[in-house]
């Protein structure tokens, strides 16, 4: 087994809740107490959650757009490269270089990289593919996806305690309290 930095030999411990206003509502407690690894999951999106378990804000929006711009630029340059530059064709006199006729591949070029670029930093930046997850080890866990709602504090966080964090989190009168073994 793998011993973590607070000397427990488990990933965490785990509450299972049966409405999303109680899991937000322990979420809250939870981070106001200082506890900070915990995350939450859920098969719809709660709002204010995110917030509540102190999810940081990523720079994910200036990343896509630095690559829509990256793309529109490109798609730009590889026109006016073929176009003027390496094969140049005077076809009725028109000029070589024309802007609007450059812009709708330009724009669709921006979005393919906008996309790419931002799938790949979600693949990235969540670890996947994780095709496991200690989590996953937990009874009743499917029901995740479901009609539960599951908020868990992992035995890495500078606070936990088994048996202290057993009984916080059984404060919040949750349907159970699951120990989540490696």
């Amino acid at each position: 087994m793998i011993m973590n930095q607070s000397g427990s030999d488990s990933y965490g411990l785990m509450a299972e809740f049966e409405t999303p206003e109680e899991l937000l509502e322990a979420a809250r407690h939870t981070y106001s107490e200082g506890y900070r690894t915990i995350d939450a999951y859920s098969p719809l999106p709660i709002h204010g959650l995110a917030a509540a378990i102190g999810f940081p804000r990523t720079n994910l929006p200036i990343l896509t757009f630095i690559c829509g711009a990256v793309g529109a630029i490109s798609g730009y340059a590889l026109q006016y490269w073929v176009h003027v530059i390496d094969f140049p064709l005077n076809i009725g006199g028109r000029p070589l270089h024309s802007g609007p006729m450059f812009i709708p591949v330009a724009f669709e070029v921006t979005i393919l990289f906008a996309a790419l670029g931002t799938f790949l930093a979600l693949w990235i930046g969540n670890g996947l593919p994780m095709p496991y997850h200690p989590v996953f080890n937990v009874e009743g866990f499917e029901r995740a996806s479901q009609d539960r709602f599951f908020l868990c504090i992992e035995s890495r966080d500078a606070l936990f305690d088994a048996d202290r964090t057993s009984s916080f989190l059984r404060g919040f009168n949750p349907v159970e309290v699951s120990t989540v073994d490696w």
